[in-house]
């Protein structure tokens, strides 16, 4: 008979959904003076349509470099990104990330801001605007539209970018740490935020993280980095129900078992 515990911690994650995104022995290695610094290590993971998969480890692991290589935007030293069978290897509106700093337009209004991105791609305003407005309820931001950014919360910034690429329709998202700045408050909001965009629009997420209970509140499956160099150390499927409460059992006991991962003494 399985304990509850087992049932919580299933060894093997479930593949029942097709695979959108493929990392293959990835290495990321660079010159520092006349020395290399190898930062990543054999990388591989893969990534469902529609699955959440949380990124966890301590703070220089090369959690942000793993997502910028499969953003595009840095080359791997060795190894492969597969996106729907095809390899990356430059920026494209398929992939999206999400920086902790907002990166907004500072002279543009919150709903211009969102829209930046579907300009070059349609042309009929009146398609614009509607697409935009859309995208300004899903994230509550409605009389906010003619804001500019200084006029707004860091919270609200966050909706801002989050809606401006998530109007793009990117297979798959990448999130670097989005929520860190945010006080604990505002930051819960913005994770219940996700979840139910999430929820409607069914994207690929990877997000990085070094918060265990952001991680266990979020994903459908967790992904432990080492560091020095990075490399996955394991992966554990989240088998809680959704909506997670974090004073549930099971959900300290998540904490706990990952808490545990995360030790270099172990």
């Amino acid at each position: 008979m399985r304990t509850k515990l087992q049932l919580i911690f299933p060894k093997k994650p479930p593949r029942t959904r097709e695979a959108v995104l493929e990392v293959r022995e990835l290495a990321k290695i660079y010159r520092v003076n006349a020395s290399y610094l190898t930062v990543l290590e054999n990388v591989r993971f893969r990534a469902a349509t529609g699955e959440l998969v949380c990124i966890l480890g301590p703070s220089g692991c090369g959690k942000s470099t793993l997502l910028k290589i499969i953003s595009g935007f840095i080359p791997p030293s060795s190894g492969k990104v597969i996106l729907n069978g095809r390899p990356v290897s430059r920026p494209a509106p398929d992939r999206c990330l999400v920086f902790q700093e907002d990166a907004l337009f500072p002279w543009l209004t919150v709903a211009e801001n969102i829209a930046f991105g579907l300009k070059g791609r349609m042309k009929n305003k009146k398609a614009v605007r509607q697409e935009t407005d859309r995208f300004l309820s899903l994230v509550g931001l409605g009389p906010f539209r003619d804001y500019l950014p200084r006029e707004i919360s860091g919270g609200m910034k966050q909706r801002v970018a989050l809606a401006r690429v998530l109007i793009l329709r990117p297979r798959v998202l990448l999130m670097d740490e989005p929520f860190g700045a945010l006080d604990a408050h505002t930051r819960s909001e913005m994770q219940n935020l996700l979840l139910s965009l999430w929820k409607k629009l069914s994207h690929t997420i990877l997000f990085v993280t070094h918060d265990v209970n952001e991680a266990v509140t979020l994903a459908d499956r967790i992904l432990v980095m080492d560091r020095g160099p990075g490399c996955i150390r394991t992966e554990i499927p989240v088998g809680l129900k959704r909506p997670r409460k974090r004073e549930d059992d099971g959900f300290h006991q998540f904490c706990r078992r990952l808490y545990k991962e995360l030790r270099t003494d172990r």
